[in-house]
């Protein structure tokens, strides 16, 4: 029902109803809790973008090193995130999921704020970690509720239109954030009471206060209907301990249930896993990059990127659903087929925007790797929803997007470990981030690949199930 509380947790014989007696909600509340949460998804990337235009100020004014700027960029964003986002999304399961989204924006944006304030390296690296924790259970309870709210035939469609969140992020968060990094430039530190804050600081305080908007927007969104879990579900014992209930608030049932078909699972997770570190770990240093190879300046980069990455996202938007659908009439595994094509494709363009000997190459190529990452993100994520159990999505989700949250922030701190360790010139951060490109996302691929044959196996038993 929309807006009742579910138990504690799912007890046997307890659950929605089945796949023949639900009822989806009106296309007009599916698509105006899409809308909200693309907003959410916007903000989120835009902070992510922002913060990585900053980069290099942070690490002048803080006196950082570049390892230490990696850690702030990537690890920091979640130390917690494994204790904190699994049980989190675990609330997504058994609770209403606009309450968990609502909640997580307003604090998101309240710890964006703070981290304004941070006087030193380990107040902002404390920043980060409730960040990640304030937004763990976002994409878990968004994927979640879209699976319920939207029918199997058009939810590859809303996942292909989440995609303009990150779009929009990307996009406008490299030229707007390049405008507000200069502009802010030539201001001098200023003193509120007790703390010094630097004229950057100021772009991350006021940067917080649209995610609270976001946070009250949520509570207009409608619950949908949770479909009845399968016959064959684990389940909690009406009799469980208070240990057994907190395990399955970590994740035990969902871990357990990954598990259980680990030819499905894994490769899957595994190949997110590596690709991350394009995503949140290349992509945060491809500003200190152009910086640093080219001579480039925040204002120039951004000016330049934002039209690329609208042009890119845009193009994978278009190629990633013609691709599936046209694979969907030929493949029970078009999502995972599509994805490894790109996946191949995003690890060609990365590794040759590395090399490329002028600006505009790099720029460019990384434009058409962007566009393989946007096209396969929608098959990614349609393929799991598909198959993870319909009582605890929210959790598998969440140990899915661990892998990528986990390896995509570790990404960036081994950018910075090893042009500080193996490389050791500054100027020639190409080079570490060319080794950590030629070597993970080719395993990326080859992962994705070996998840076809299992993946559609598991479609075509579900199918045959009536699920």
């Amino acid at each position: 029902m929309a807006g009742a509380a579910a138990p504690a947790v799912v007890e046997a014989g307890e659950g929605g109803p089945s796949a023949g007696e639900r009822q989806w909600p009106s296309a007009g509340a599916a698509y105006w809790a899409l809308l909200v949460i693309v907003l959410a998804t916007f903000i989120t990337f835009f902070d992510a973008v922002t913060f990585g235009m900053l980069a290099e100020r942070i690490k002048h004014d803080f006196g950082l090193t570049d390892s230490q700027l990696g850690f702030l960029a990537g690890p920091a964003s979640i130390i917690c995130y494994f204790f904190v986002g699994i049980p989190l999304a675990r609330l997504a399961d058994i609770y209403p999921r606009k309450y968990v989204l609502a909640g997580g924006a307003a604090l998101v944006g309240v710890i964006i704020s703070l981290g304004g304030l941070a006087q030193n390296f380990a107040q902002f690296v404390g920043s980060r970690v409730f960040l990640a924790a304030g937004g763990s259970a976002h994409a878990p309870s968004s994927y979640s509720l879209l699976a319920d709210a939207f029918p199997p035939k058009t939810l590859t469609r809303a996942f292909a239109l989440l995609q303009f969140g990150f779009i929009g992020g990307t996009t406008l968060g490299p030229p707007i954030g390049g405008m507000l990094v200069m502009a802010t430039a030539h201001w001098q530190p200023s003193q509120l009471g007790p703390l010094t804050i630097f004229g950057w600081q100021w772009i991350l305080i006021l940067m917080g206060l649209p995610a609270i908007l976001v946070g009250l927007l949520f509570l207009t969104v409608q619950e949908p209907q949770r479909l009845a879990p399968a016959h064959d579900a684990p389940m909690v014992p009406r009799d469980a301990g208070l240990g057994r209930r907190i395990l399955t608030f970590m994740g035990l049932d969902a871990f357990r249930a990954i598990n259980a078909k680990p030819r499905v699972y894994y490769p899957l997770f595994g190949a997110l896993a590596l690709s991350a570190v394009e995503t949140f770990g290349l992509q945060f240093w491809r500003v200190p990059f152009m910086v640093r190879t080219f001579g480039w300046n925040e204002g120039q980069i951004g000016a330049a990127l934002g039209g690329i990455i609208l042009v890119s996202s845009l193009a994978g938007l278009l190629l990633g659903g013609v691709f599936v659908e046209w694979l969907a009439k030929r493949h029970k595994d078009a999502n995972v087929r599509a994805a490894t094509c790109c996946f191949a494709g995003t690890t060609v363009c990365t590794i040759a925007a590395i090399l490329m000997p002028s600006a505009w190459g790099a720029l460019i190529l990384f434009g058409f790797s962007g566009m393989f990452g946007i096209a396969g993100a929608v098959p990614q994520n349609a393929a799991v929803q598909r198959v993870a159990p319909n009582d605890m999505r929210g959790q598998v989700t969440a140990f899915y997007l661990f892998m990528f949250t986990f390896f995509g922030a570790m990404g960036s701190f081994v950018v910075g470990r090893v042009q500080d360790v193996v490389v050791g010139d500054p100027t020639q951060l190409w080079k570490a981030m060319l080794i950590t490109a030629s070597v993970l996302m080719p395993l990326a691929t080859l992962l994705m690949f070996r998840a076809i044959r299992p993946y559609r196996e598991e479609v075509e038993r579900l199918e045959a199930e009536g699920r």
